[in-house]
């Protein structure tokens, strides 16, 4: 016999189980955004379709097709994240500004992923990037604290959300964690070197992988798995072939102005000091789209807006965090659907 079907998520008995955790949601959507408003951050509401979904090689966008009222098609996207967006609005004189809103991903679910999600995503003109390093921290311990709970959770691990959080090089953890030479396989303009990353690494690699294959895999299996216990773990100077977005450290020009946000081993934000040079930024996003093309076959359009509006954009920097992850660190909810008040059904 057939396993019986679950019973749908607006299933009384199913829905009072999850309502305590949307509820804590509820009060920690209301703190986060008058965390920002109170230090003179303007909410802001973009359009959820754009004309590029982002130009990430392994994110996956839904399209759609808009007609025109002569009937003439073309193809729009359910954004990947507002930054486009928000970084025109940049460009047009705000100086403080903040989303929390839907955003979409294609091929994405699991106990941490969904289709639909909430990101909250905020900029700070003329401000370093780590400014975003003490917002992270500070909204961790707001998440906590408007849900009553001393320890953020995931399966059985936490991290102390009041603690200072650790701050640790991208090099330093592959040299802890996956005994590393990182920063031996990127040349000071950048560039890398997939052999010699390839002779050290300790996870497989295999023949047609790229340097950022191997990258990738290496952080997956060997780093993120140890990050955020006990205490929140920023990780930051990304290799600048990592950093799409970001512009390189004034310090060293191998990594690049970005860090990633971790607790309980859950990655929750990642955070740029924004690259607003529209000739670097269309080279990069072309390699991009080129990878993807390599790797899936398809390839979406530049937003030239965007590259327009970044010859106008001031200095910058921008975080995004997940904010359901958030809300299920702040609960203890083992799986994303049990925060989010209609789940898109699974087909």
């Amino acid at each position: 016999m057939p396993e019986p079907r679950p019973s749908p998520w607006w299933a009384p008995h199913r829905h009072a189980d999850r309502r305590p955790f949307l509820l804590a949601r509820n009060a920690i959507t209301r703190a986060v955004r008058g965390w920002f408003e109170s230090r003179a951050f303007e909410e802001v509401e973009v359009a959820a379709l754009a004309v590029s979904p982002g130009n990430e090689a392994h994110l996956h966008a839904f399209a759609t097709e808009a007609l025109t009222t002569a009937g003439e098609a073309s193809t729009l996207y359910l954004h990947t994240s507002p930054e486009f967006a928000c970084k025109k609005l940049l460009a047009a004189g705000e100086r403080r500004i903040f989303s929390l809103g839907k955003v979409w991903r294609n091929g994405e679910r699991g106990p941490l992923h969904h289709p639909e999600f909430t990101m909250l995503e905020w900029y700070r003109v003329g401000e370093p990037y780590a400014f975003l390093m003490g917002d992270c921290a500070a909204l961790l311990a707001l998440a906590a604290e408007t849900a009553g709970v001393k320890a953020l959770t995931w399966r059985g691990r936490d991290a102390d959300p009041f603690a200072d959080p650790e701050r640790l090089t991208v090099a330093e953890a592959f040299a802890r964690y996956a005994a590393v030479d990182l920063l031996a396989s990127v040349a000071p303009d950048g560039s890398t070197d997939r052999d010699r990353l390839a002779a050290d690494a300790p996870v497989r690699v295999a023949a047609d992988d790229t340097w950022a294959d191997v990258f990738s895999r290496i952080i997956v299996e060997r780093v993120e798995p140890q990050l955020g216990f006990g205490r929140p773990t920023i990780l930051y100077e990304y290799p600048t072939a990592e950093a799409a977005l970001a512009r390189p450290a004034a310090s060293d020009g191998r990594v690049a102005e970005r860090f990633e946000l971790y607790a309980c081993g859950v990655e929750l934000a990642n955070c740029f000091g924004e690259l607003t040079d529209p000739h670097e930024q269309r080279r990069r996003f072309e390699a991009e789209m080129a990878e993807k093309a390599r790797v899936y076959g398809e390839r979406y359009p530049l937003d030239e807006e965007l590259l327009e509006a970044l010859a106008a954009m001031p200095e910058a920097s921008g975080g995004a965090l997940g904010f359901d992850r958030l809300v299920m660190l702040a609960t203890g909810a083992q799986r994303i659907e049990q925060v989010l008040w209609t789940p898109v059904p699974e087909r």
